[in-house]
């Protein structure tokens, strides 16, 4: 077992944390990089919407879906066997999506690939949490914080470059090298044994986490398509009976799996719910503008790519500054500073994301997503790790990861379905307004999506200039009103961090009490 020095640092910290990083970076960019190729997916496969929408949500599905567990599972048996079991089951499920035979392979290869990730990268917040302590712990999470989510954000244009040259499977193959770095790394300088529970593991509760989250991502993902209402209430009602099945299951047992007391702590929840919004709002927000990009303003795949740059930088910039205002400020003030900033990136994207925007306009609006993010980023995950005793570390670190996945999924479907019906309302007055009759059918394929309304405009060349810039026109409407939503999103967070936080001496206050009680509970169990 390693120790901790006096200083609150682990011995060879900065190779640990070095590969606590890595290790991260496997799982965030496998998340991110597929959005990017699913068009050369989709023709690859002759793939339906619903099989190309099941690749882009299988790796979150199966993340999501197993980190409360699996989570459990690493502070009973071991986090350094969780982390190497991750990365060594990535590397076949990332070769198993790049050569896969056909769309169901690659889906199964997907969610593979989420379980894997659902190993490790709960597993790296719960070691650092384990090593690290005061300060240095904070600047160690905002480290993990901020370049992870950075590498998330990198990920479109990673895909990007490589699609250029290689073929769609590139994008997936990419992370092998560094998944064997990140094991070999992880072996060889990660401490075993670090406060690890000797508790049994709730795997009845585990089980029903599992239906629970993946009933609810598939749910939200699905809810969207108009063809798919009756599945979407079915799924839901079995997500609902899921949730409270779980509640009961954690209320009755005696080591509960997710522990509900400790959940209810003011900096747990809240942090919780600031997380779920702040890094929903960036999912979200590159889910539209990488659309945006490409179907409004023109750009290149590899150039919509390289347009987030400023996203993954300000992110890495903002995350020490994030760490220097907590421990001046507290958690609070940097949580709101990452909410005002976030929600002033949407205000730029409604106001001046036109269809005649100068990358300037673009980058303005990334920059401040991105510090808003980097800002508030460190402090979720940071008030979730000091609420919980150390021993139950994997349920914060799952939690932090629960943040990113369903906060994605939300943000993600609640978006493009505000869009899809804006974009919808919009083409359908301008199509009201033609001076020709339009039939009912083209009118729904028009209407349906602007790759759609590209279609009919390869069928109808003699129009074609028309109904692109119609397209358009309708898409910059439909997303105003989804960056409308992201608005209000964030000022839902800043209220409840507001009324809901603690200030910084009432948040020290509370977590040295939340210590002392488990510190008590514990001498006593």
């Amino acid at each position: 077992m390693a120790s901790t020095t006096t200083s609150g640092i682990p011995a060879r910290a900065g190779i640990v944390l070095t590969t606590l990083i890595g290790v991260a970076t496997v799982a965030n960019l496998n998340l991110s990089v597929a959005n990017v190729a699913l068009p050369d997916i989709g023709r690859h496969f002759n793939a339906s919407q619903t099989a190309i929408n099941a690749v882009a949500v299988g790796f979150s599905l199966g993340l999501a879906a197993t980190v409360l567990w699996l989570g459990a599972i690493g502070d009973r048996y071991g986090r350094k066997l969780m982390l190497l079991l991750g990365m060594g089951l990535s590397v076949p499920a990332c070769l198993l999506a790049g050569f896969a035979p056909n769309i169901g392979v690659l889906v199964f290869a997907r969610i593979l690939g989420g379980v894997a990730a659902g190993m490790a990268f709960p597993t790296t917040l719960a070691l650092i949490t384990a090593l690290w302590s005061a300060t240095p712990r904070t600047k160690a999470i905002a480290l993990w914080s901020g370049i992870g989510g950075a590498m998330s954000a990198l990920g479109p244009l990673v895909a990007g470059v490589l699609l250029m040259h290689f073929w769609w499977g590139s994008v997936f193959v990419v992370t092998v090298p560094l998944a064997v770095a990140g094991f070999i790394a992880a072996w060889l300088f990660v401490p075993a044994n670090i406060n690890e529970t000797t508790e049994p593991v709730d795997n009845f509760g585990g089980i029903l986490s599992v239906v629970m989250v993946a009933a609810t991502v598939i749910a939200i993902t699905i809810a969207p398509d108009p063809g798919s209402g009756t599945a979407a209430i079915i799924v839901g009602l079995v997500a609902i009976a899921a949730v409270g099945a779980f509640v009961l299951r954690q209320r009755k047992a005696s080591i509960p799996l997710y522990d509900l007391k400790i959940a209810a702590r003011r900096t747990f929840w809240v942090a919780a719910v600031a997380g779920i919004l702040v890094f929903g709002a960036l999912v979200g927000a590159m889910f539209i503008g990488q659309q945006y990009l490409q179907n409004v303003l023109g750009y290149a795949t590899w150039q919509a790519g390289a347009a987030i740059l400023p996203t993954a930088i300000f992110m890495v910039v903002a995350a020490p500054v994030s760490a220097k205002l907590i421990e001046r400020r507290g958690s609070r003030d940097a949580l709101i500073a990452g909410f005002i900033s976030v929600g002033l990136g949407f205000t730029v994207m409604l106001l001046l994301w036109k269809q005649d925007a100068s990358y300037l306009v673009v980058a303005l609006a990334y920059s401040l997503l991105g510090i808003g993010v980097g800002l508030a980023g460190p402090p979720a995950s940071k008030s979730l790790t000091e609420s919980v005793p150390v021993a139950r570390a994997g349920m914060a670190s799952a939690t932090a990861d629960l943040q990113r996945d369903l906060g994605g999924a939300i943000m993600q479907s609640i978006l493009g379905a505000v869009l899809t019906a804006g974009y919808a309302k919009a083409f359908t007055a301008q199509i009201a307004s033609a001076p020709s009759t339009i039939s009912d059918s083209v009118v729904t394929q028009l209407t349906r999506s602007f790759s759609s309304a590209e279609n009919v405009a390869t069928q109808y060349p003699q129009y074609a200039d028309q109904i692109v810039a119609a397209a358009r026109q309708s898409f910059v409407d439909g997303q105003t009103f989804a960056f409308a939503v992201g608005i209000v999103a964030m000022l839902v967070g800043l209220t409840v961090v507001w009324f809901g936080f603690p200030t910084k001496k009432a948040e020290t206050d509370l977590v040295e009490s939340y210590s002392l009680s488990d510190s008590t509970a514990s001498a006593f169990s």
